[in-house]
C-alpha cells in the first residue's frame, strides 16, 4: 500500500498535467480567432493613425497657406484746367450738336461733358444753314457766342467763315472791335472820372464822323448837348473820341482796356483769343481808340459775351468755360469745374449804370430797329436786355463787321446770359448782328417759358 503521501504527490501531478493539457487545448482553440483580431484591432490601429497625421498635416497647410489678396485700385488720376485745354484742342465745339465728346489722355479714353445747350446750338445751326442758301444778303463771315451770364458756362458757339473753312469765328480775334469798346471808355469815364448817366457831353458835327476838328471844345450855336447813356446809346463817335484823347487819356484807357481782359491770356478750359488793344504815339488816335474808329483794336466774339459779364456780376468778369466735368472708364470724376473770375473790370456801382446804357441802345438807340415792340412780345417781355452796338469796313472795304453784344436776364427769376454776335456782310448787307441776338434770346428764354 502506497503511503498517502506518495498519493496525494500523483494527484497533485495528475491534476496539473490535466490543467495543462486544458490550457493547451484552449489557446490551441482560440490562437485563431486571437490572431485575426490583433490583426484587425491594429489595422485599425494604423488607419486611425494615418487619419490623424492626414488631419493634421491639412490643418497645418491651411495655417500656413499665403493668402491671396484682392488687387488694389489705384485712385483716379485727376486733371488740371491746363491738361483739359490740352485734350480737347482738337475736338469742334462750333456748330455741334453733341454735349459730349470722347477723347484721349495718357490715361486712356475719357468722356468730356460740356455746358452747350444742344437745342440752342441746333436753331443756331438752322440758321447758318439757310443764310448758305441765301444769294443776296448770304454773310461772308458768321460768328454767336452765348454765355451763362453769372457762370460763365458756354452754351453755345456757331458760325462759318466762306474765306476759310477750317477757322473758328468765334474764338478768333481778327474782327475790328469799332463801337463795342465804347463800353471800355465809357466805364473809365465813370470810375475815374466819376460820370453818371447824366453827365452832360457836346459834339459838333456828324455822329457817326471822327475829324480832327471835333474834339476841340469850343462850344457854338451848333454844338449839340447830350448825356453820357443817350452818347453811348447813339454811337456819337465825337464825343467817345473826347472821351478818349482829352479826359481819360493814355493812361487811363489803356488801364480799363487791362481791367477788360485785352492783350490777356486768362487761365480757361479753352483757347481763344480775347482783345488785342495798343497805342500810337499821336493824340488823335486816342480819340479813336476811345470811340472804337479804328482797325486795330480787335476782339474775338467769344471776349464780347465775356466784356458783358462785368454788368451782371458787380463789376468782376466771369471767365468763359465749356466744360463741365470729365469722367474715366471707370465713370470716376477726374475734372469739375468751378467758376472763377478775373480781376474786377469796373466798380459795382458804373456796372448797374452800364446796364442802363445798354437797355436805353435797345429801347431807343441803334439797336432799336430790330427790338421794336419786344415789349408786346410773350417771352421777351419778362427780360431786360440791353447791348451795344458796332459796325465797321475793313481796309478792303469788302467786308462790312456788324456788332451786337449785350445781355438778357429774367425781371422775376435767376436767369441770365451774355451773347455776342459779330456777321460780316458782303457786297449787301443781310440781317443784321442785333436782330440774329433778338432770335437767340428767344430761343434760348422760351423753353423756360413754357415749363414755366
Amino acid at each position: 500500500m502506497t503511503p498517502f503521501s506518495n498519493q496525494n504527490s500523483w494527484r497533485r501531478q495528475q491534476a496539473s498535467f490535466l490543467l495543462a493539457q486544458r490550457k493547451k487545448s484552449f489557446f490551441q482553440k482560440w490562437r485563431k480567432p486571437f490572431l485575426v483580431f490583433c490583426l484587425i484591432a491594429g489595422a485599425v490601429a494604423g488607419g486611425w493613425a494615418v487619419f490623424t497625421v492626414l488631419l493634421t498635416g491639412s490643418n497645418d497647410m491651411e495655417q500656413t497657406a499665403p493668402q491671396i489678396s484682392k488687387p488694389t485700385l489705384k485712385p483716379p488720376v485727376s486733371l488740371t484746367r491746363a491738361q483739359v485745354r490740352e485734350i480737347i484742342q482738337d475736338v469742334d465745339l462750333v456748330n455741334t450738336g453733341r454735349n459730349v465728346f470722347p477723347a484721349k489722355t495718357a490715361q486712356g479714353i475719357v468722356q468730356v461733358v460740356t455746358y452747350l445747350d444742344v437745342n440752342l446750338t441746333g436753331f443756331l445751326n438752322a440758321t447758318l444753314d439757310h443764310l448758305k442758301t441765301l444769294t443776296r444778303g448770304k454773310p461772308t463771315q458768321i460768328a454767336m457766342v452765348v454765355m451763362d451770364g453769372h457762370q460763365g458756362h458756354i452754351l453755345a458757339m456757331a458760325g462759318f467763315d466762306l474765306e476759310n473753312k477750317e477757322a473758328n469765328p468765334c474764338t478768333r480775334a481778327v474782327y475790328p472791335a469799332a463801337s463795342i469798346f465804347k463800353i471800355v471808355t465809357a466805364a473809365a469815364a465813370m470810375d475815374g472820372l466819376n460820370f453818371s448817366p447824366k453827365t452832360p457831353l457836346y459834339f459838333n458835327g456828324n455822329k457817326y464822323t471822327l475829324y480832327k476838328r471835333q474834339l476841340t471844345d469850343v462850344k457854338n450855336k451848333y454844338t449839340i448837348k447830350v448825356s453820357l447813356e443817350d452818347a453811348f446809346a447813339q454811337s456819337i463817335n465825337p464825343v467817345f473820341g473826347k472821351l478818349g484823347q482829352t479826359y481819360l487819356g493814355r493812361e487811363h484807357l489803356s488801364a480799363y482796356a487791362q481791367a477788360f481782359g485785352f492783350n490777356q491770356t486768362p487761365d480757361t478750359d479753352l483757347m481763344f483769343d480775347t482783345g488785342l488793344f495798343h497805342m500810337e504815339d499821336n493824340n488823335f488816335h486816342l480819340a479813336e481808340l476811345g470811340c472804337g474808329f479804328n482797325r486795330d483794336t480787335l476782339i474775338s466774339p467769344l471776349f464780347g459775351a465775356m466784356m458783358i459779364t462785368p454788368l451782371l456780376n458787380k463789376g468782376q468778369t466771369v471767365l468763359p468755360a465749356v466744360i463741365s466735368h470729365v469722367m474715366d472708364v471707370d465713370g470716376n470724376f477726374i475734372y469739375r469745374h468751378t467758376p472763377s473770375r478775373s480781376a474786377t473790370a469796373m466798380t459795382s456801382k458804373s456796372a448797374a449804370a452800364m446796364m442802363g446804357l445798354m437797355e436805353k441802345t435797345v429801347l431807343h438807340g441803334t439797336a432799336r430797329k430790330s427790338f421794336g415792340s419786344f415789349s408786346r412780345d410773350k417771352v421777351l417781355s419778362k427780360l431786360t436786355i440791353g447791348g451795344k452796338t458796332g459796325s465797321l469796313s475793313n481796309r478792303e472795304h469788302t467786308i462790312k463787321y456788324d456788332w451786337f453784344t449785350g445781355f438778357a436776364k429774367e425781371k422775376n427769376g435767376p436767369r441770365a446770359i451774355t451773347f455776342s454776335v459779330m456777321v460780316g456782310h458782303g457786297e449787301y448787307i443781310g440781317t443784321r448782328a442785333a436782330s440774329h441776338a433778338r432770335a437767340l434770346i428767344k430761343q434760348y428764354f422760351t423753353s423756360f417759358a413754357s415749363s414755366g
